[in-house]
């Protein structure tokens, strides 16, 4: 039997106001592969994120996670949210050191203090940060900043990776790492969703890219494709 998709996304729809940011008619997104969301800025990327992360309710159709549709009720959202974990373009890093914040998450969902440490430990192993962790956060590069982000998301070894044009304002070994690090992610289970302008970077590793333009899905296609 074959098991239903990570996401299966149904007349999904996101409006402001007046304004359609999202009109997704029907799309299945599997576990372990790895998607470029593209389109220029403004035409529903981090609307689409924010739906998937489970932060922002859809105005119409249905959002099924696992074969389930989703309810939009606190209560229900938790353990979904629980499952992913998004990055955002410029993550907030807390004034505190590196360890701590890649292990911040893992002290509130109750994780045990050692397993925590070596979570925190391998996290910045996998980024190229090891050392890092009695460092300031925001006494960082940017793109160090960056990637103590990616480590965080890492340790709570989430069903869903979800980024918003991770590469933008980021050195270039910064940039290689974090793209290297997220190639082997569907190799593991986890879907990985990129949101970028410029999908360059992991063109040839995607297993399908999405384009959005003006909030609609304009097609999909092979990760090869101009």
């Amino acid at each position: 039997m074959t098991p239903p998709p990570l996401y299966r996304l149904d007349g999904i729809r996101k409006r402001y106001g007046d304004r359609l940011a999202l009109d997704v008619p029907a799309l299945s997104l599997r576990e372990g592969a790895l998607y470029l969301l593209t389109g220029e800025n403004g035409s529903g990327k981090s609307t689409m994120l924010q739906i998937l992360a489970f932060l922002l309710p859809p105005s119409a159709g249905v959002l099924a996670y696992r074969g389930n549709p989703v309810e939009w009720r606190e209560a229900a959202l938790l353990p979904l949210r629980r499952q992913v974990s998004l990055l955002h373009q410029s993550p907030h890093l807390f004034d505190r050191s590196v360890a701590d914040n890649v292990g911040y998450a893992l002290k509130v969902r109750g994780t045990e203090e050692g397993a925590a440490h070596r979570r925190v430990v391998e996290s910045l192993e996998a980024v190229g940060l090891s050392g890092f962790g009695a460092r300031r956060a925001r006494r960082l590069s940017g793109g160090e900043r960056q990637r103590v982000a990616l480590a965080r998301a890492l340790a709570l070894s989430p069903r869903a990776l979800l980024l918003d044009e991770p590469f933008s304002g980021v050195d270039k070994p910064s940039a290689a790492v974090i793209r290297d690090v997220i190639a082997t992610l569907p190799a593991r289970g986890t879907t990985v969703v990129l949101a970028t302008h410029d999908p360059a970077p992991l063109r040839g590793q995607a297993d399908d890219t999405l384009r959005l333009y003006e909030g609609a899905l304009a097609g999909t296609g092979g990760a090869d494709d101009g």
